[in-house]
């Protein structure tokens, strides 16, 4: 068999299994493709997701439903303002039979991490995620402890304006790929809602509403290798850095998208560009990819949010004015 059409076939079947990801998910989760999505951009790209949103909108389902779909180990952590940084990476435990101090993991060491209301806990505690997500490893006194491999913190955010709630240093929004918001359902999304849970739908089994999985890390490796191999034109690279370029630039903010921002939106089109059947990117990638994937990294000016500017604004108008390679 020739490698290459082996290769291409590996690719599609990884592409159909990730697909088929949005209709599993959909049997628990009504109306929120573009969450569906952006959480599987983030895993063909290694990154991490911040879910903001009101309570009562199925974050915390929605990643549970994708790692039900996708047969993924997780855990899930509820951020309060009493945890501590050991109740998430783990600790050392000392073993009266042996006399010996043994290492027990904490909740990190999963596939899926669900960091529920991270903005709940003070910086300290957060700033625990923060060699997890960036170096896939925990350190505990003094020995590195490999995570597994996937590895994803969906982290679950309350909109900052809610009382006892800490916004999250700019240094740790950086670590996240995507800041995916998770808006309120459509009227007729909420009736569906009301519907299911009227016929007995139960959040809290996900067997019972009939989720299986559909792919597994197999097709995720062969996705990303397939990802990894898509191309990318001298122009769309330039495009990329000029709309990053143009945030550092605008009027209405103190803080512009670094070069680590460049390179997640370069990462995030690929994934995008693959998903949607192509093996090159195009500036629709970009531009579809740009809010997510920037709209944390940026900073308003306090006069600029008072007038009712928003980052999402700011950038839609950069994606407006950066000329697009033709």
């Amino acid at each position: 068999m020739d490698p290459t059409t082996d290769n291409a076939g590996s690719s599609g079947s990884a592409r159909s299994s990730l697909e088929s990801l949005r209709t599993e998910i959909s049997k628990a989760v009504v109306g929120q493709d573009p969450a569906v999505t952006g959480l599987v951009v983030a895993l063909l790209c290694r990154g991490h997701v911040l879910l903001e949103g009101v309570p009562g909108v199925a974050k915390t389902l929605l990643v549970r439903a994708l790692a039900a779909s996708l047969e993924l180990d997780t855990k899930r952590v509820q951020f309060t303002p009493d945890l501590m940084p050991s109740d998430v990476t783990g600790s050392l435990i000392y073993d009266a039979r042996t006399t010996e101090f043994s290492f027990q993991p904490g909740p990190v060491f999963t596939n899926l991490l669900l960091a529920d209301e991270i903005n709940r806990t003070p910086p300290k505690t957060q700033s625990s995620l923060l060699e997890a997500m960036e170096e896939r490893q925990v350190t505990v006194d003094g020995t590195p402890r490999p995570l597994p491999e996937p590895f994803l913190v969906a982290a679950t955010q309350n909109p900052v304006e809610y009382e006892g709630t800490y916004p999250l240093p700019e240094a740790q929004l950086d670590r996240f790929l995507l800041k995916l918001t998770v808006p309120l359902p459509s009227r007729q999304d909420e009736i569906n809602v009301l519907t299911r849970h009227a016929e007995g739908f139960n959040p809290r089994d996900l067997k019972a509403a009939g989720i299986r999985p559909v792919a597994g890390p197999a097709d995720l490796e062969a996705a990303r290798n397939a990802v990894a191999k898509t191309s990318v034109s001298p122009e769309i690279t330039a495009y990329v850095v000029d709309i990053c370029r143009a945030t550092r630039e605008s009027p209405s903010l103190t803080l512009g998208a670094s070069p680590r921002g460049a390179t997640a939106l370069l990462s995030t089109a690929r994934a995008w560009a693959w998903l949607t059947g192509r093996d090159y990117v195009i500036p629709d990638d970009v531009k579809a990819l740009a809010l997510p994937t920037l709209r944390h990294r940026v900073q308003l000016r306090p006069e600029a949010e008072m007038e009712g500017v928003t980052a999402d604004s700011v950038i839609n108008a950069i994606l407006a004015h950066v000329p697009v390679p033709r």
